[in-house]
């Protein structure tokens, strides 16, 4: 899902065992059907010190638009709080924005472009 023309090599992210790096997912009936990683990360676009960067979200298309991806964040929040960080980014793919602009993220400058990934635009919400 995550890579989809890419192998599972594709979806280990440089931090995935950072100490301040955390992973959740979502199962139904002992399946995992959705995931998210959260990882301690500046992107120096936004003035805020402390930040989070929400990198490899991904549901099977077959439980998407049941609200898991919601609950991963919703679960990611206070995580996030804890830790004195005060607000969340991603590079979101085109196709996801109208999801995370209804879960509350903003868009911030241009569309780019990921090589062998697709369209991306930046996105962050202010975690209180």
């Amino acid at each position: 899902m995550l890579r989809p023309n890419g192998t599972v090599d594709d979806c280990i992210f440089q931090g995935d065992n950072d100490e301040l790096t955390f992973h959740l997912g979502a199962f139904v009936d002992k399946k995992l059907v959705s995931v998210a990683s959260f990882y301690f990360e500046r992107n120096d676009k936004f003035p805020d010190p402390y930040q989070y960067r929400l990198r490899g979200m991904a549901t099977l298309p077959e439980y998407q638009g049941q609200g898991l991806s919601s609950a991963l964040l919703r679960t990611a929040f206070p995580v996030i709080k804890q830790n004195q960080c005060t607000l969340l980014w991603c590079n979101a793919r085109e196709k996801a924005m109208g999801f995370y602009s209804k879960v509350g993220f903003t868009a911030t400058g241009d569309h780019f472009s990921i090589p062998h990934v697709g369209k991306h635009v930046l996105m962050s919400i202010k975690i209180d």
